[in-house]
């Protein structure tokens, strides 16, 4: 595919030089969300506008240690493994290889929590270690990918409630 990234632990969430952080009170029971978030990665277009394609490498069933192949608009791709499932709470996943120059380390995770009177609270995580050729455009950027992560989790959580 292309560049290799350097493998990280969940430690990197909280010690990565970039991080893009946007949380987020829904509706649906986060069983449902964690749900959407895993079962069938092909569905992730058709909430998350910026992903035009995404799939699982490997056969179900699926959880830590499988990989996924995930395509965005304007021709990014990445292969991620999973690194945390630890349903209904948590979803960790780590980029294995770009095919960009410049990062470095990438992980993202997905934590669900129970809110106050029903729904959930949905923190998602972004961590990157990157060449300043991408780390510092994703920086000026920053308000644009949180709008769009936004969105994206509005939609998962109309997805979750049908």
């Amino acid at each position: 595919m292309g560049v290799r990234l350097r493998p990280v632990t969940t430690e990197f969430l909280a010690a990565a030089p970039l991080r893009i952080v946007v949380t987020q009170r829904l509706g649906s029971p986060r069983e449902a969300l964690f749900r959407e978030l895993t079962d069938d990665a092909a569905t992730w277009p058709s909430w998350f506008r910026e992903v035009s394609r995404a799939c699982y490498t490997g056969p179900p069933p699926y959880g830590v240690g499988a990989g996924r192949s995930v395509s965005l608009m304007g021709g990014v791709r990445f292969v991620e493994s999973v690194q945390v499932w630890d349903a209904p709470e948590r979803f960790v996943y780590r980029v294995e290889e770009a095919n960009f120059a410049g990062p470095h380390a990438w992980m993202e995770e997905w934590l669900l929590t129970e809110g106050e009177g029903g729904g959930t609270t949905l923190r998602f995580t972004m961590a990157i270690e990157a060449h300043a050729a991408v780390e510092l455009p994703m920086r000026a950027t920053r308000p644009l990918v949180e709008q769009s992560i936004r969105r994206a989790m509005r939609k998962l959580d109309a997805r979750a409630s049908r």
